[in-house]
């Protein structure tokens, strides 16, 4: 049985009421995917970093889901299928 490790890394920046982040996937190999995400406090709300922090960021491994499977099914259409002879 083979075994791999991928490894995620998310990258968080606040900049006043917005905070972005950059959820980034290393393959054991030299390929990454990245998602972006972002999260804006409402004025009206108390700020409370670790929110915009956790929307942030599950914004970003949302994003980093739909473009790995975008990923996937591109080398689907390209790789799959019977070996030409």
């Amino acid at each position: 049985m083979e075994s791999k490790q991928w490894t995620v890394q998310i990258f968080i920046t606040e900049d006043g009421d917005d905070t972005h982040a950059r959820a980034v996937l290393t393959t054991g190999e030299t390929s990454t995917v990245t998602g972006q995400g972002t999260a804006r406090r409402n004025p009206v709300d108390r700020p409370i970093p670790e929110i915009g922090d956790e929307l942030a960021a599950s914004r970003a491994l949302d994003d980093l889901a739909v473009r790995l499977h975008d990923v996937a099914s591109d080398d689907i259409v390209h790789l799959a299928g019977p070996v030409e002879a």
